[in-house]
């Protein structure tokens, strides 16, 4: 794909970083810092698009041929939304809650230049089999997931012993919904 824009990824998620590399694009990365706090009447389903969005409201200063990528991702099962585990209690209490259970991952994302901005986002449903507490421990005492909505990376070992289907793209449930990334940056000429 042939882009008329300087890509920058706001990022400093490895995996984000990975992902978009995998699209055969040259980036960039650079990170502002924001507030992730959301609205508290905002549906759950509305949150990583918002967040999304406040993130590139932080770059004030793009230029003309500048592409910003943010984005965000949550995890929402039933009324809940599981962000990320402060500590090992923490992700195994929402390890347990998502296990046996189907879930929600939703990534909200924002192209923005200095002309134009859109957002959107992707849900994939994933379910887990059910998972016993050894699982459980060994995965947090092995991988550390607390950098993760929902306490899980789906590319690590919890994914390939304990996620028993999905529906919808798998990049969405790592953090970059690709097959619609790629399309929205070929629209966004």
């Amino acid at each position: 794909m042939n882009l008329n824009y300087r890509l920058t990824l706001a990022s400093k998620s490895p995996r984000r970083q990975e992902l978009l590399s995998k699209l055969d694009l040259e980036f960039e990365v650079q990170v502002k810092s924001i507030d992730e706090s959301y609205p508290p009447d905002l549906p759950k389903e509305k949150i990583a698009e918002y967040l999304a969005v406040e993130k590139s409201n932080a770059f004030g200063d793009i230029q003309t041929n500048e592409l910003i990528i943010t984005s965000d991702t949550t995890v929402v099962l039933g009324d809940s939304l599981l962000e990320k585990a402060k500590d090992a209690s923490e992700a195994a209490a929402m390890l347990k809650k998502l296990s046996g259970q189907s879930h929600l991952v939703i990534t909200g994302v924002c192209l923005k230049s200095k002309g134009k901005q859109i957002s959107f986002s992707e849900s994939t449903e994933v379910t887990f089999a059910d998972l016993s507490d050894e699982q459980i421990n060994y995965y947090i005492e092995t991988y550390q997931p607390f950098d993760k909505a929902g306490a899980y990376g789906i590319q690590e070992w919890i994914g390939m012993v304990g996620v028993k289907g999905i529906k919808g793209d798998f990049y969405n449930v790592m953090g970059l919904p690709l097959f619609r990334l790629y399309r929205e940056l070929k629209k966004f000429q």
